[in-house]
């Protein structure tokens, strides 16, 4: 589960994550965790300032290798993007990508 909301143009994005004993045991937990925090780092890349994202990981990511992992990250932060822009007919979408419709 991912949740975003716009913050201050100028601030810069922050990051939290939510990984409980449920995914697993404190290596696995750990393990989802570095890897949740890459794709956070990869998307600081593109989006620097003015978000905030709380990911929750729900226990199947202690089974998802990181190619999945990072692909639902990011294909939860478009949606969860999506739907704070609405993105004008024939405009880009905020993650930089043009929405086909």
């Amino acid at each position: 589960m991912l949740y975003a909301a716009l913050s201050d143009a100028a601030a810069p994005s922050r990051f939290g994550f939510i990984v409980s004993k449920g995914v697993g045991n404190a290596v696995t937990r750990n393990l989802v965790k570095r890897r949740l925090r890459e794709a956070g780092a990869e998307t600081l890349r593109d989006r620097p300032t003015g978000v905030d994202v709380v990911v929750r990981a729900l226990p199947a990511a202690a089974s998802a290798d990181w190619p999945t992992l990072r692909g639902d990250y990011a294909s939860a932060l478009r949606g969860a993007l999506r739907r704070l822009v609405p993105v004008p007919e024939g405009g880009d979408s905020p993650d930089g990508g043009t929405e086909v419709g």
